[in-house]
């Protein structure tokens, strides 16, 4: 892998490109599925390939091939310098990359199981009995269990002299079930909706989820619904809990902090943003209690690497501090339009994608109250979590989010149980309502498999680790059943 990364930078070099790189990517991926007692899916795949962009006479250009053979790697960089020349007809700004010293290292996730080595069939009995817990009262009607695991080797080279591999491992899964009754129907999900939770780790990531332990639980919670009174309309202290406060962090702080939506480069799709240029440094995105940095250096998250595809390190800042917005996220064409250096979030979904502005783990710092003591300390109020639906404007500023379950508060205490609760909010107010966050027992990294952006599409694998935090004067009430 490397002599063919070597031989083809050495042909980019000759060329007098102004930068090229080149990415070879193999990934091997498992997915398994299990609904209503049946194995539904058993999916198990392979890929390989290489791309390579090139930067020339204030040109991007990229190709890319799925076979390693010199003659085909020929042919991707004559199509790649073909595009760049293209490329130059388009009037636009120069470009200018931030400066990267080469970078000559490895990278691996820490694991203790591999769970391509653990058997199909332990992996099939732990989601069969999982499921069939779900399904033990007949008012559920579905319910389903799932694992997926993903090992990526990652080969980069570039014309500055990096020479870079790294090995990322994923593992993740979780359950869910739908009760019905009399025309009513509701979901639960355990530990979180769309997949459950993922982590950079082995198996033993599995084996901590302990989702045959939390089933009982998961179907009891779907069964409480059913006759729960629809959550209450009005404004009220809300405590957001930990799971469904990771999808608000993603969707009102991750993408509009992301600099090539703000430069508008994204806007046919993924949006632009409401955080402006110069918003940088001084805007007020949030209270004093909301510190949010981005860390491609956590242990397990999701959005763990050592370098990204651009070949730069990964990196810990902030976004947020004290509720001023400090950051946006860049890549190295985009961070000198604000005099800085790239902070290492420009990543692709394969190695037929190019690099884009990805979220890493954005994460809100933890705060000291416990949980106990934040719901302890809230006289009136509503407790809600793990996600049911969302909507965003392309901005990022007016939202509307419906989850799961929420709970009353009544003096400090959890009771009564409400169903298709929703809340609704603007950005920098929302988030500037916030007195609370609970402390770091409380604190949970997530991992979100399903970031969609750019076009052609890339999915990209992030995370954002939150603990329940309070918010205060927030819309609420219940979405139609």
């Amino acid at each position: 892998m490397k002599d063919f990364l070597q031989v083809l930078i050495n042909g980019l070099v000759s060329k007098k490109v102004d930068y090229g790189d080149c990415r070879i990517i193999e990934a091997q991926r498992e997915d398994i599925v299990v609904r209503n007692g049946i194995v539904e899916a058993i999916t198990q795949t392979n890929d390989l390939g290489f791309g390579v962009r090139i930067l020339k006479n204030n040109g991007w250009g990229f190709s890319s091939s799925k076979e390693l053979t010199k003659p085909e790697s020929q042919k991707v960089v004559k199509e790649a310098l073909a595009i760049a020349q293209s490329s130059t007809r388009i009037p636009g700004k120069p470009v200018t990359l931030s400066d990267l010293p080469a970078q000559k290292a490895s990278y691996a996730t820490k694991f203790l199981k591999d769970p391509f080595k653990v058997s199909l069939s332990d992996k099939i009995n732990l989601l069969l009995t999982s499921e069939k817990i779900l399904r033990s009262n007949p008012k559920v009607k579905i319910g389903a269990a799932s694992l997926s695991f993903l090992k990526i080797k990652k080969y980069f080279a570039a014309t500055n002299g990096s020479l870079i591999e790294q090995e990322n491992l994923v593992s993740g899964g979780g359950i869910f079930c739908y009760a019905m009754q009399d025309g009513e129907l509701q979901r639960r999900s355990y530990p979180a909706a769309f997949g459950g939770n993922y982590a950079q780790k082995g198996y033993e990531f599995i084996e901590e989820l302990e989702l045959v332990k939390n089933a009982e639980q998961t179907r009891e919670e779907a069964l409480i619904l059913l006759s729960a009174e629809p959550c209450p309309q009005g404004k009220t202290t809300l405590i957001v809990g930990t799971n469904q406060l990771a999808l608000q962090v993603h969707e009102s702080i991750g993408h509009p902090s992301e600099l090539d939506r703000v430069l508008g480069t994204e806007e046919s799709y993924a949006g632009t943003s409401f955080v402006t240029l110069d918003k940088l440094g001084k805007f007020r995105y949030g209270s004093e209690k909301v510190n949010v940095f981005a860390d491609a250096t956590i242990e397990g998250g999701l959005g763990t690497f050592g370098f990204d595809d651009e070949g730069v390190p990964g990196q810990r800042f902030h976004i947020i501090e004290q509720g001023i917005f400090k950051n946006y996220l860049t890549s190295r064409d985009t961070a000198p339009v604000i005099n800085q250096k790239s902070n290492g979030t420009a990543r692709a979904s394969g190695w037929n994608r190019i690099p884009l502005i990805r979220m890493t783990n954005i994460n809100l710092e933890p705060g000291t109250l416990k949980f106990e003591d934040l719901i302890g300390d809230t006289k009136d109020g509503i407790y809600l979590d793990t996600n049911q639906s969302w909507s965003i404007d392309d901005k990022r500023l007016n939202f509307q989010f419906g989850t799961e379950i929420a709970y009353k508060i009544e003096s400090g205490k959890l009771t009564k149980v409400y169903k298709n609760p929703i809340y609704t909010g603007i950005t920098p107010e929302f988030w500037g309502s916030c007195d609370a966050v609970s402390d770091k027992d409380s604190w949970i990294l997530w991992g979100l498999p399903n970031c969609g952006k750019g076009e052609p599409g890339q999915t990209a694998y992030v995370g954002h680790g939150t603990a329940p935090a309070r918010f205060r004067n927030v819309m609420v009430g219940a979405a139609k059943g």
